[in-house]
């Protein structure tokens, strides 16, 4: 599949945002996916990024749905653009529940990160990105922590997943110990403290709307 993405024109529901406000100069945009054309482009960088792990023997989620999920306007999903070009999607969620994280999970509120996905090629990139969004957000939402899974099939010691979490943890992820997720795969638990970060609407500008949008899915990082 092509990596060639068509620019999406600006709509009415890019004014509605919460936290960071749109500047004109901004380098990146995170922004809410509301059309059809932006889910479908989301669901396809999903196939993308999947049909690139398998290619390359990587772990990738058993369900098969999770394209369509980004289809699903209940989704409350959100995507990184640079340029208007979709380099990265996920699908966030306020009231997850974390009950399989034990006690540690259910003792803080957290925005939870779920399906995140990044454009081949860009992952390192993408995710520092995202890592800076994300702790800002949750804290403009008044929430402490920033939460996630990932694919861990193996022990956390053995690559390829050894080499990732290090990156994460060079970015100020925790790790949170192992378990099913809720989708019942084994996936390691990652925790990000909540950070306001005035100053970061010159780089990644947000445009992502309020969760009365919709319900969210939850899901891990591939």
């Amino acid at each position: 599949m092509s990596t060639a993405r068509t620019p999406l024109a600006p709509d009415r529901h890019r004014q509605e945002s919460s936290g960071t406000t749109a500047l004109p100069g901004s380098a990146y945009e995170m922004r809410s996916l509301h059309t059809g054309a932006e889910r479908a482009e989301a669901a396809a960088l999903v196939e993308e990024r999947l049909g690139w792990l398998t290619h390359r023997g990587l772990p990738v989620p058993a369900r098969s749905d999770v394209p369509a999920l980004f289809r699903d306007p209940r989704c409350r999903s959100v995507g990184l653009f640079e340029d208007d070009v979709l380099i990265g999607c996920m699908i966030l969620d306020e009231r997850a529940d974390y009950a399989h994280w034990g006690v540690h999970g259910v003792s803080h509120p957290a925005l939870f990160l779920g399906h995140v996905h990044t454009l081949p090629g860009h992952s390192d990139d993408v995710i520092r990105l995202i890592t800076l969004w994300a702790s800002d957000y949750a804290a403009r939402r008044g929430l402490p922590y920033v939460r996630a899974e990932a694919l861990a099939r193996h022990h956390l010691s053995v690559d390829p997943i050894a080499r990732f979490l290090d990156r994460l943890k060079n970015m100020g992820w925790a790790i949170q110990g192992t378990g099913p997720g809720a989708d019942g795969e084994r996936r390691v638990r990652l925790e990000l403290p909540a950070e306001l970060r005035p100053r970061l609407a010159p780089l990644i500008a947000c445009t992502v709307a309020p969760p009365h949008q919709g319900p969210a899915g939850s899901g891990g990082a591939s």
